[in-house]
């Protein structure tokens, strides 16, 4: 089977996804960003210098030291933001875009991602779960408020190992004037729904009636719920990865189907294929009470 090439198989899957009505759930990883040039969190070039000692990224990416020294943390952050603002969404990205269009209220999507590709592509907030948050965005350190952009004078290009200045921190504030926060989950933090949409995605799970996994290598909890549970109610699964992965070993009624490759081998012509079989009246009506149904 060569990339973009559906077997009968495929077809059947996706025909069962939108003729149940139910959701076309997408979770996307790191794997769907890698053909953008976002490296990986742990790649080279994470190390962060403070002074004489180079601080790991699991180190960086936590409340303790945030709390010990922000304006090194936020620097941080503002680097790898840079990074990521330097890429572009490729054409798995435009293609979960276009297929929101299409779908509407039936289409959702939960992303690990922190880099913002999706959105920039054109995938909405409203239906676009952020479950790792965004590196576009800031919250208050205290109280409640946010997450809010971070404002355009900070820039998109930030120095390696630079700490933030007087007047960056300036503008790294809320209106009222209180200090912010990436808006990101650290590794000594929990999920909560108010920022993160996790309660909210997890609950996608007993909508859907297909989920769509692509380029993650399922190391994280709440991804992994919602594959349980998408499992154990009988809904086909579709996983887009170069490698097995634990969503690929899962069985249910539905079956578990492996695409092997990359996000931009086989998202486009799945996304492309739901998009045909939409047009063809195989969706039902994408603003309907029915997208709710399990």
């Amino acid at each position: 089977m060569s990339a973009g090439e559906l077997l009968p198989e495929i077809e059947a899957v996706l025909r069962e996804g939108l003729a149940s009505k139910g959701r076309v759930l997408w979770l996307t990883g790191a794997g769907i960003s890698a053909e953008s040039g976002v490296p990986t969190f742990r790649g080279e070039g994470g190390f962060w210098r403070v002074d004489s000692r180079e601080y790991r990224p699991e180190e960086l990416a936590t409340w303790r030291c945030f709390s010990s020294m922000p304006d090194a943390v936020w620097g941080w952050y503002l680097y790898r933001r840079g990074i990521c603002r330097a890429a572009e969404p490729n054409a798995a990205h435009r293609a979960l875009a276009s297929l929101e269009a299409t779908l509407g209220d039936r289409f959702c999507l939960v992303t690990q991602n922190v880099d913002g590709l999706h959105l920039r592509a054109g995938n909405t907030l409203e239906r676009t779960y952020q479950i790792h948050g965004n590196l576009d965005f800031m919250r208050p350190v205290d109280g409640p408020g946010g997450p809010v952009l971070i404002p355009a004078e900070v820039g998109t290009k930030w120095a390696k190992n630079s700490w933030i200045d007087s007047r960056t921190r300036s503008l790294l504030t809320m209106p009222d004037g209180r200090a912010t926060r990436p808006h990101i989950l650290w590794f000594d933090e929990s999920y909560d729904d108010n920022n993160y949409r996790v309660e909210s995605a997890a609950a996608l799970a007993t909508k859907c009636s297909l989920l769509v996994v692509v380029g993650t290598t399922g190391n994280t909890n709440l991804p992994l719920h919602i594959g349980r549970v998408a499992a154990q109610r009988g809904v086909p699964i579709l996983v887009i990865n170069p490698e097995e992965n634990p969503f690929s070993q899962m069985v249910s009624t539905g079956g578990v189907f492996h695409l092997p490759g990359t996000a931009g081998q086989w998202v486009p012509a799945v996304a492309e294929r739901l998009d045909e079989l939409a047009g063809d009246g195989d969706s039902g009506d994408g603003d309907s009470g029915d997208a709710d149904s399990g």
